[in-house]
């Protein structure tokens, strides 16, 4: 039996068609069940999920890391998969996702995400994506696994204590169980047959913040973790220089309009910048032009973000473990 989790959070306009893809698989319906966890929605997400007759369980709001523990708790499957309530599985999703699970030195599995949006942003978000898959497609295992497309044992996924309940919101819960289950020697695989559908964001604001709580969160992982700081199997060195070297640069744009610092060494940094985008500029033109040449700014946008993520995240983290302060969500 193979059991897919899915948490939803005010979902009412992605569910139905999540759960659509999910009962339309080409592995047959009674090798699997459907676990819909509704995260404390008012939205009326579970009026949406009832009618599909998919098991069904409710609880007041906790974050997506809280609603799988739970949906786990309630599987009967020995292979526990998990996608998100705003991504739309291919229908080969489940036979691709557990084909690797067949063997009993891998433990989990990791897909990748698709769009059918045409707007700017998400055409960019989808080629910084497909960066990270062609790095990832390089190795044999890999130490990062995204909770939209998902694969585990349940045996070691409980063994391993499950998602950590401390991250409250979509942050990082997920990178840190992949990397919690790669330090203890478990074997992870990368399978980009696994497919879903997504929707990317199509907001710059929404876009940034989201850069911004995975920076802030990040820190915390890093703190358990701190070899994956400098080096993952998903995460191009690139991305960290650019982090780096937007900081360096916006302060100094800062300190040329407060003190007038020296304006060669904020421009060095730009330049030294633009020239860490040119592989990702280069291989986005030959995909989309339009992305292509708009992309060294959204990069120095998603440093910018990233990196106050991390600044803010560690400076809470020191505080908390200084004075006991209250994590701010």
């Amino acid at each position: 039996m193979i059991s897919v989790v899915v948490p939803a959070y005010n979902a009412r306009e992605a569910i139905a068609e999540c759960l659509e893809a999910l009962l339309h698989q080409t592995v047959p319906r009674d090798r699997y069940e459907v676990i819909v966890v509704d995260d404390g929605s008012s939205d009326g997400t579970a009026e949406v999920v009832r009618p599909y007759g998919v098991k069904l369980l409710q609880q007041a709001n906790q974050g997506p890391a809280a609603a799988r523990n739970l949906g786990v708790a309630h599987a009967q499957g020995e292979i526990i998969l998990f996608t998100d309530a705003d991504c739309a599985p291919h229908a080969d999703w489940i036979e691709q996702l557990t084909r690797p699970l067949l063997d009993d030195e891998i433990v989990g599995s990791k897909g990748v995400y698709r769009t059918r949006q045409r707007g700017l942003l998400p055409r960019f978000i989808q080629l910084e994506y497909e960066e990270k898959y062609e790095r990832l497609g390089k190795r044999r295992y890999i130490d990062f696994v995204d909770a939209y497309s998902a694969g585990y044992r349940r045996d070691v996924f409980l063994a391993a204590g499950g998602f950590d309940e401390v991250f409250p919101v979509p942050s990082a819960e997920d990178v840190e169980l992949s990397f919690r289950l790669a330090s203890q020697g478990y074997r992870l695989v990368f399978v980009p047959q696994a497919r879903v559908n997504h929707r990317h964001a199509e907001s710059l604001w929404t876009y940034l913040r989201r850069k911004f709580n995975y920076g802030y969160w990040r820190v915390l992982v890093y703190s358990r973790y701190p070899r994956k700081a400098l080096a993952d199997s998903h995460t191009p060195q690139s991305l960290k220089a650019q982090v780096i070297l937007a900081m360096l640069a916006a302060s100094l744009v800062a300190g040329l309009v407060v003190m007038l610092a020296p304006w060669e060494v904020a421009a060095s940094s730009l330049l030294i910048f633009l020239a860490s985008t040119l592989p990702f500029v280069l291989r986005a033109v030959r995909q989309d032009v339009t992305v292509g040449l708009l992309s060294p700014f959204l990069l120095f946008l998603r440093g910018l973000a990233l990196g106050v993520g991390l600044l803010v995240g560690a400076v809470h983290l020191a505080a908390e473990r200084l004075w006991g302060t209250i994590r701010v969500r």
